[in-house]
Formats: C-alpha cells, sequence, structure tokens
C-alpha cells in the first residue's frame, strides 16, 4: 500500500519519505519508552549499513511510485527474490541450480512484458522504473543484511536503528536535490502517517522479525503478494489501467519468482531450526 500512500500525497517523494522516516521514529521511540529499551549507541554503529540502504530504497522506491504507475514499479521491485535467492545461496547455505536460473530469465522477459504494456498509458516514465529497479537493489540488499544482522540484534533495536539512520540520512538528500522545505498540509499528514505506522512500524517490524525464524526464501517469497494488491488498490483507487500485457507480464514475473523460492533446494523449516 506504500505506493498508494505516496502518489495520493502532494509533496515530492523525498519529503514524502523524509517525514515518514521520522514519524517513525517518534513511533519507535515511543515503542522503546513502552518496552524500557533505549538507542544504544553500538547498536546504531552495527545498524549503520541497513540506515543507509533503507533510506536508500525509500528514495528510489517513492520516487518511482510519484512517476510510474504503482503496478509496474511494485512488480520490478519483485523481482528483489531473485537476486535474494542467489545470493542467500551463498551467505546461508541455500542452493540454485539450473532451473532456477532459467526461472529468472524468464522472470526478466516479464519485466519487459510489463514494461512494454505500460509504455502507452499515461501514467508510465521509463525514468520511474529505472528508479524502481534501484530500489529492488537496495532492498534486496537490505535485506540480506537484515538478515545476518537479526543474528545478534533485537526486532525493536534493529527498526529503531535502522529508521533513525534512515531519517538522518534522508533529510540532508531531500534538502538537496529538492532545495527547499516541503511542507505538509492536513492532508498529506494522514499519508505519511498511515504509511509510517502501517508500512513501516507493523510492516517492517513483522519483517524484521521473520528473519530471526525463517529462511531468506520463504520470507521473500511471501514478500511476492505486494504487486498483486498493488495493482489492485491503485486501479480501485488511482485508476490506474492494467492492461492486458501488464497483467500477463505481472503473472510470469510472480510465478517465476515464487517458483525460484520454492523450487530452489532451501532449508525447510524443521532443517533451518537444526541449522541455527
Amino acid at each position: 500500500m506504500a505506493g498508494l500512500f505516496v502518489k495520493s500525497a502532494s509533496i515530492s517523494a523525498l519529503w514524502f519519505a523524509t517525514y515518514r522516516l521520522w514519524t517513525g521514529v517518534a513511533i519507535y521511540a515511543v515503542i522503546l519508552v513502552v518496552t524500557r529499551g533505549r538507542f544504544r549507541l553500538a547498536t546504531l554503529r552495527a545498524c549503520a549499513v541497513g540506515g543507509v540502504l533503507f533510506a536508500a530504497d525509500q528514495a528510489f522506491a517513492f520516487s518511482a511510485f510519484k512517476l510510474t504507475t504503482v503496478a509496474n514499479a511494485n512488480i520490478i521491485i519483485a523481482l528483489a527474490p531473485i537476486f535474494i535467492a542467489f545470493a542467500a545461496s551463498r551467505l546461508f547455505g541455500e542452493r540454485i541450480g539450473r532451473r532456477e536460473v532459467l526461472l529468472a530469465g524468464v522472470s526478466f522477459a516479464g519485466v519487459g512484458l510489463v514494461a512494454v504494456g505500460a509504455s502507452g498509458t499515461p501514467q508510465w516514465s521509463p525514468v520511474g522504473d529505472l528508479l524502481a529497479l534501484g530500489s529492488m537493489v537496495c532492498w534486496s540488499t537490505y535485506w540480506l543484511f537484515s538478515k545476518r544482522a537479526r543474528q545478534r540484534i533485537t526486532t525493536l533495536e534493529y527498526m529503531s536503528s535502522v529508521m533513525l539512520i534512515g531519517a538522518i540520512v534522508m533529510t540532508p538528500v531531500a534538502l538537496l536535490v529538492e532545495r527547499s522545505i516541503e511542507v505538509p498540509d492536513a492532508g498529506d499528514w494522514v499519508w505519511i502517517a498511515l504509511a509510517a505506522l502501517l508500512t513501516g512500524a507493523v510492516a517492517h517490524t513483522l519483517v524484521a522479525w521473520a528473519h530471526g525464524h525463517i529462511e531468506a526464501w520463504l520470507g521473500s517469497l511471501i514478500t511476492q503478494c505486494m504487486p498483486v494488491v498493488a495493482a489492485i488498490a491503485a486501479w480501485l483507487v488511482l485508476d490506474e489501467p492494467v492492461t492486458p500485457l501488464v497483467a500477463l507480464g505481472g503473472v510470469i514475473v510472480v510465478s517465476a519468482t515464487a517458483s525460484v523460492a520454492v523450487g530452489g533446494g532451501a532449508f525447510r523449516r524443521d532443517e533451518y531450526s537444526e541449522a541455527r
């Protein structure tokens, strides 16, 4: 739903990301007070890379949502499990074979169909698609970093640190790129609050918690529901068209990436628990 929130707001993507991150910092600060936790310098240092990657992902993704269709951006970002599966084979011992390599090629072909199918719609933007690709790379790297970091850092400590570092990094970027401070109106604050609470404090906390309990491939597989939800939401709320080629390409991307994750020779849950 993040794309829907961003596109519905009147402020720029970078300032939306900035306010969303600082609102997230406030939410996590309250949670830490309630749970008697606190920001630790050592944890902030350990999470620094994750915070930078998180901010970069927000900048690329939110900018993509503003420029291109929500469905298009989410489907391109949905390629992340392909890269996560390949990297996880080296980092976490998950194996991948020729079948998965073939399916990765099929998935990229699906992205091509999506781009061609959306190119005739007024909301489509090749720059937006390129930004979505950048978000996918940042998100994949962030996912793998989080998976490793969660082996030694608790969920709330990790996410509160990532959110704070991300907000600190994003603020000067927004100032430099936009060259002025944008102040959200009342309607914008509604979308920012929804993004910070639902797609931030709730969704990212659950994902960070899951990293300590399930395999990287399984977590990434579940996120394949995102482009489907995003496309339906954008169609219903923003009246973004879903052409036959976009729909076909989306099905191919989601099916191929899901097949890679399911058939990649990764650990089953019981084997994963024993390995840990």
